[in-house]
């Protein structure tokens, strides 16, 4: 886990690092990971030295990038085995998570991290992206919604953005060839009440893993229709 706080270290240019006790949560989360992966599919990476650079590593390289002290409340839609929103709660604790995903299954076992983690201010939802952002709860409730999830951005971007409130941001986590996406995604992006302001391209340390992250911009209200009920963004994309 050193080779993950020097990393810390060095995009916030020596303004944020690791304790000792932020080191071994980011162990135990990576042990419960790899035994829960054996009864039920969180990953196919499961080598210590990957889990670090795929998972971790590359959750927290937003860090590098925005700032993440202007955000108190972060939700992470679709996240799976609870990336990038877990790595980002244990990493910079001030931080207010919500981990959103559709799988009970695996929104108990991340609620059961985050009781042997002890981290406050973290929870798991179970729900669908199309449900939560009607609920009025989660509605424009939050500063930066993040997503690794697979889904283009028309897609995506209906999913989250209606979580997000008026100057906030909605950032996904995309391959280094996001470009062609985000042109096919603008009128959805500017229905749903955001704007396109850049997209960072980097690449994860020692390594040629590419890594895009698109900053979408908040700037008005998400209109009520969206989003749209279950299933018809993915088959019907703005």
């Amino acid at each position: 886990m050193e080779r993950l706080k020097t990393y810390i270290e060095n995009i916030t240019n020596g303004a944020h690092t690791l304790t000792g006790e932020q080191l071994e949560q980011f162990d135990t989360f990576y042990k419960m990971l790899i035994e829960q992966n054996k009864v039920m599919n969180l990953t196919a990476i499961t080598e210590r030295d990957d889990v670090i650079l795929k998972h971790f590593i590359d959750s927290i390289a937003l860090a590098g990038y925005f700032d993440l002290s202007k955000s108190r409340n972060v939700i992470d839609v679709g996240t799976g085995a609870g990336f990038p929103g877990l790595p980002l709660k244990i990493a910079f604790p001030w931080l207010n998570v919500t981990l959103y995903d559709s799988l009970n299954k695996r929104v108990n076992f991340l609620l059961k991290v985050i009781d042997t983690l002890s981290l406050k201010d973290c929870t798991a939802l179970h729900g669908r992206a199309e449900d939560g952002g009607k609920d009025k709860q989660l509605r424009e409730h939050f500063d930066l919604a993040v997503s690794r999830a697979v889904a283009n951005m028309s897609v995506l971007s209906e999913y989250c953005l209606p979580f997000v409130k008026i100057n906030g941001y909605f950032i996904p986590y995309k391959t280094d060839s996001v470009a062609e996406e985000l042109k096919n995604a603008k009128k959805a992006i500017t229905i749903l009440g955001g704007t396109h302001e850049k997209t960072v391209t980097l690449t994860l340390p020692d390594s040629d893993i590419g890594r895009s992250l698109a900053f979408i911009k908040k700037i008005k209200k998400t209109p009520a229709l969206y989003p749209r009920k279950a299933g018809t963004a993915s088959k019907q994309p703005l």
